[in-house]
């Protein structure tokens, strides 16, 4: 092999990540390994130079100029000796993050995995240990060009599940007990790919092909694999070349571990499993359908979704179930899974399910209403008697909005009454039909706002009187708001800070007139749930996974009331760490909704404490701290839509009859509120209307 960096170039003292010198002290010691057959020193140097050539998935630049003169000292051992060393090298060639190779260098290296591919297959064919097979047959992929072999970096070795990323949302999906061994092939073979800009002679694939022709597929693997053969002995007969679907190339590696791993009942039994890679998923989220090999690389080139009509496999329902095609929906059936498309929500095939509304800021005229607004961090939904319901939001710069929910049209605002980002609102009913919004800050500060008027209220530290604090101290953070309705017929706002200071306050003067929360817990959320007309519980969120309810009616805040605290040993039954409360209102009777950071959800009846029917199980795709809504529709439907704060996906469920449907937005959310048959989502950027019922 030619075109080498000298090892005496000055060229060296510019690269990083390795020296001539432990290129030399290295060639030395495997010099000494080929002529011995047998010394293994020169793996221990390897690997301390690897570690230098790709440090934490980073390539340096000396592997350029290392590798070409290693690969030519390996392609001189013993090929049951080197096998590792070509693995290695495939996460080398397959690393996210790796720079150009330099222009002048560029030859050498290109030179350098021509013979490594030639070495390593011959390393493959002479035989490998079962467990290691797949990454040395997808480091001779790598070497060969194709892209499929990034798959090294996603196949967990020995993992039951399988990982993938949607190609188009980017959605996780993990498909369980995946790599369990089929005695028969669970899905139609697939057919042989078209040959295209095949490799004269097959190149050092070629001495792939008798391994694969010489043993019986029957034999080797069982009934049924032949095809998944013909497809492998076709894919190395032609070179692997690069636009082989990456199906083909996954079908390849199968069948070579199944004829090649030793010890061979090994071999053929992880044979089997692996040729499952060749079958399809399809994402939980946009719905679409794709080969696995598409899921399995970081950027598929050319990756297309197949048909809805395509077999594949999903993560509620692994490989323990046949895959199947996507159910087809009935006339008029809701779409399970919707997403953004400009303006729109589409379903999985495109089809338009209902239009989003954007919330506007205050634009260049009087009440234009068309400017745009920072990222929303709270939101709550203020219900005016005789009048159409409106919804509050608050952004990051202190600032207090009122929408119309329907059409995101600005009634109200900007409210500027505070030094730091909104982290709480809260609307409420006073006498004489006058209705307030009560809105928090990270500073501390608490503002009331008249909401007929817009107009400031009142503005101060936690409504109280000013504070003499130390230099430099910042009043506790307003964590959350709420309202409390008594049996006597007044109406309290509560406050909660990062502090755990919970506090039931007058909202016409702002004096503290009770206190709940005696343990002093810090507070993550909070919610009011009605238990009878006129009486409210108030449940918490505490920042250990746990949750209170208190009664906000009795005096003495270790006195329970009314209140009854959710069953502990179902709690923990479940594994459920609380992060998040919401009030649902049911048919019969308002639950509480607590979520957990997995994003799984359980409902309780607030007068027995004890769950209310099954709860929705965790998800990957809104797994992380919980934002939650609920609603009554006005066709009598209880929905609770679920999200995680700076997430893109919402499942909206209905706890009565167990449907859920999956939402893909394109900004991360931060807050929910639910006002009639509208979904207001606060996100990054701004809000949005999401209509709960198709238009």
């Amino acid at each position: 092999m030619t075109a080498k960096l000298p090892l005496h170039s000055a060229r060296w003292r510019e690269l990083r990540g390795v020296t001539a010198d432990d290129v030399s002290a290295l060639l030395e010691e495997m010099a000494r390994a080929a002529a011995a057959g047998s010394d293994d020193a020169w793996r221990r140097s390897w690997t301390d130079l690897a570690q230098s050539l790709l440090d934490d998935g980073t390539v340096h630049d000396g592997a350029y100029a290392a590798l070409p003169h290693l690969v030519e000292a390996a392609a001189e051992l013993p090929p049951d000796r080197s096998a590792d060393f070509w693995v290695d090298l495939g996460y080398v060639v397959t690393a996210e993050d790796r720079p150009p190779v330099p222009a002048d260098l560029a030859d050498g290296f290109a030179a350098a995995l021509r013979l490594a591919e030639r070495a390593a297959v011959r390393s493959l064919v002479a035989g490998v240990p079962a467990e290691s097979a797949a990454r040395l047959a997808l480091s001779c992929a790598a070497f060969a060009g194709h892209p499929t072999a990034a798959a090294l970096w996603s196949l967990a070795p020995g993992e039951p599940e399988l990982r993938l990323v949607c190609p188009a949302c980017d959605a996780d999906s993990e498909i369980p007990e995946f790599f369990a061994d089929p005695v028969r092939p669970p899905f139609t073979p697939p057919e042989p790919p078209e040959p295209a800009h095949a490799v004269t002679g097959g190149g050092p694939w070629a001495a792939v092909v008798p391994a694969l022709e010489q043993q019986s597929p029957a034999r080797t693997a069982g009934e049924g694999w032949e095809p998944f053969f013909r497809v492998a002995r076709d894919v190395a007969a032609a070179g692997v070349p690069r636009a082989t679907p990456g199906w083909a190339v996954l079908c390849l590696v199968a069948c070579t571990v199944a004829v090649t791993g030793i010890p061979r009942p090994a071999g053929r039994e992880q044979g089997r499993r692996l040729m499952r890679l060749a079958g399809n998923f399809r994402c939980w989220n946009c719905e679409q359908t794709w080969t696995i090999a598409d899921g399995l690389a970081d950027d598929p080139e050319g990756a297309r979704p197949l048909s809805r009509d395509t077999p594949a496999w999903t993560d509620e329902e692994g490989p323990a179930a046949p895959p199947k095609p996507a159910p087809a929906r009935r006339p008029g059936e809701a779409a399970a899974r919707l997403r953004q498309q400009g303006d729109m929500l589409v379903d999985a095939d495109g089809t338009p399910w209902a239009r989003l509304a954007a919330f506007s800021g205050p634009g260049p005229g009087p009440g234009s209403g068309s400017g745009s607004i920072g990222g929303v961090e709270a939101l709550t939904v203020v219900s005016r008697p005789g009048r159409p319901v409106l919804v509050a939001g608050g952004d990051d710069e202190g600032e207090v909005f009122l929408w119309d929910p329907a059409d995101g049209r600005l009634v109200h605002g900007p409210w500027a009454g505070h030094p730091g980002r909104v982290s709480a609102l809260a609307a409420l009913s006073l006498p004489g039909d006058a209705v307030v919004v009560a809105s928090g800050d990270d500073s501390g500060t608490v503002a009331l706002w008249d909401a007929a008027q817009g107009r400031l209220l009142a503005a101060r530290p936690e409504f109280g009187p000013p504070v003499r604090q130390p230099a430099g101290h910042r009043p506790d953070a307003v964590t959350a708001l709420c309202v409390a309705a008594l049996p006597d017929g007044r109406t309290l706002l509560v406050t909660a800070t990062g502090r755990g200071a919970v506090r039931l306050r007058d909202p016409a003067t702002g004096e503290a007139v009770g206190r709940l929360n005696p343990y002093g817990r810090v507070i993550r959320s909070m919610a009011a749930v009605p238990v009878a007309a006129g009486h409210t519980l108030i449940a918490a969120s505490d920042g250990r996974g746990g949750v209170e309810v208190w009664d906000p009616a009795v005096d003495d805040p270790w006195d329970g009331g009314l209140a009854v605290q959710p069953d502990p040993r179902a709690l923990d039954e479940a594994g459920h760490r609380v992060a998040a409360v919401a009030a649902v209102p049911a048919a019969a009777r308002s639950l509480l909704a607590t979520a957990d950071d997995r994003g799984g959800v359980m409902l309780w009846d607030p007068a027995t404490g004890l769950p209310a029917g099954d709860g929705l199980p965790p998800s990957t795709g809104t797994a992380g701290p919980p934002v939650m809504a609920a609603a009554r529709l006005p066709d009598g439907r209880t929905v609770l839509t679920v999200g995680s704060r700076l997430g893109r996906s919402l499942r909206v469920w209905e706890p009565e009859t167990g449907t859920l449907r999956h939402i893909a937005l394109d900004a991360p959310l931060t807050c929910l509120a639910a006002a009639g048959s509208h979904l207001i989502v606060g996100h990054a950027h701004g809000a949005l209307s999401v209509p709960l019922t198709g238009q």
